[in-house]
């Protein structure tokens, strides 16, 4: 197979696949709500004559048989969520989102079009296809516990034997033409906690008849920042950020307690455990201390995207032929945002990869989940052929 040939059929599909992510981005839908989303995937795979399996309440698989007779079982994967923000940019307005507070600011309307460019072309050469390709529109994957998740506890894939699965996300970092990935340690895992500080109200010009929970949780974000730099490998990468703090109601008031949320990045789950453990344990101590009480919860999240060695290379050698060997960019360091990609990954070989989608001229360089959050349409020609090509690339024995 010529991948050059999939890059002029992926330039001439271009119209119709920013017709789709155009359509989906008037037309967003939450997490595990996206019936809408769902129906018209449905369609347009049913129109390429593709089979749809439904192994959850939203989202599908399409399922394409080549030609040629194998065992061979490549899944590609686009997931289909939108988030909880109200979008602002001028250079989407004819496309901006009918649904209020709701937006697709991550790209997933790419990721879905992309993908279904890559079944139109795929389709279109179905007789020199060996074995089976699955095209999985996953549902959720900005909300835990991800629809990665629940679609590998169904054992769909499972039972469909899954050789190597590919998954790519927009980035606003590179322009189109262009791609990123590493091998090994792609993206962190993402853990969330929340504390809530329970003191005593009281009035502030008497602190010594109250127990003050914005003081006690003033001393918590500072020896929690220690954790990282005190009792993490400092060759290790971690984060541990308190993002939402909320206590008070005036300035004369100390209130009775405050709740607080963060996240923990990292990439071994020992290490979350151990960090999980000292932020409960500072929790405890200042809380104690301090004459007030506490209460500790920490949410395991996506394991970390890890990929697969040779399936990163099948990625590297095939965008080298598409798009030229100065185009692939090799992460020197993961990047510490998350992703339920990992799933698949726990389960099968798999590579993950970002797709170039930023230029300056369409308003696509802001980060993802900003108000902004737009992707260069120019980035389906080559998103679709290379995710087309890679079903024909080697799996080893």
């Amino acid at each position: 197979m010529e991948f050059s040939k999939f890059k002029k059929q992926a330039e001439a599909h271009q119209g119709e696949m920013v017709d789709i992510r155009r359509h989906l981005h008037r037309n967003p839908e939450l997490s595990y709500q996206e019936h809408e989303t769902t129906s018209f995937i449905v369609e347009k795979l049913k129109e390429l004559d593709i089979t749809v399996d439904q192994p959850l309440s939203t989202g599908c698989v399409g399922v394409l048989e080549g030609g040629k007779d194998s065992d061979k079982v490549i899944a590609l994967r686009a997931d289909i969520d939108a988030l909880p923000i109200t979008e602002e940019g001028k250079h989407k307005e004819e496309f901006l989102s009918d649904n209020p507070g709701i937006a697709h600011c991550c790209g997933h309307d790419a990721h879905t079009a992309n993908m279904l460019g890559a079944v139109r072309l795929l389709s279109e050469v179905r007789d020199q296809i060996e074995g089976i390709v699955l095209f999985i529109f996953q549902p959720g994957e900005e909300k835990l516990p991800g629809g990665g998740r629940l679609l590998c506890e169904t054992g769909y894939l499972q039972e469909k034997g899954v050789d190597v699965i590919y998954g790519l996300h927009s980035y606003p970092g590179l322009e189109p033409g262009q791609i990123a990935i590493r091998k090994g340690a792609l993206m962190a895992r993402p853990d969330e906690f929340a504390i809530e500080l329970i003191g005593k109200g009281g009035h502030a010009a008497s602190p010594h008849e109250a127990v003050d929970p914005i003081v006690m949780a003033s001393q918590v974000i500072s020896q929690i920042q220690t954790i990282v730099s005190r009792s993490v490998n400092p060759t290790e990468p971690a984060v541990v950020t308190v993002g939402k703090i909320n206590g008070g109601s005036a300035h004369n008031v100390i209130p009775a307690k405050v709740e607080m949320l963060g996240t923990v990045r990292t990439f071994a789950k020992e290490t979350a455990d151990m960090i999980r453990d000292r932020i409960e344990a500072i929790t405890k101590g200042v809380a104690e201390a301090s004459g007030g009480a506490y209460t500790f919860d920490f949410d395991y999240g996506y394991p970390a995207v890890i990929n697969t060695e040779w399936a990163a290379e099948n990625v590297m050698d095939t965008a080298d032929e598409l798009l030229g060997k100065q185009n692939v960019k090799l992460l020197d360091e993961p990047i510490m945002a998350g992703e339920d990609f990992a799933f698949y990954q726990q389960e099968f070989p798999g590579a993950f990869f970002f797709l170039g989608s930023g230029r300056e001229e369409t308003g696509s360089t802001y980060s993802w989940h900003h108000p902004q959050y737009n992707i260069d349409e120019d980035c389906f020609a080559t998103g679709a052929a290379l995710m087309a090509s890679l079903v024909f690339q080697p799996i080893p024995e």
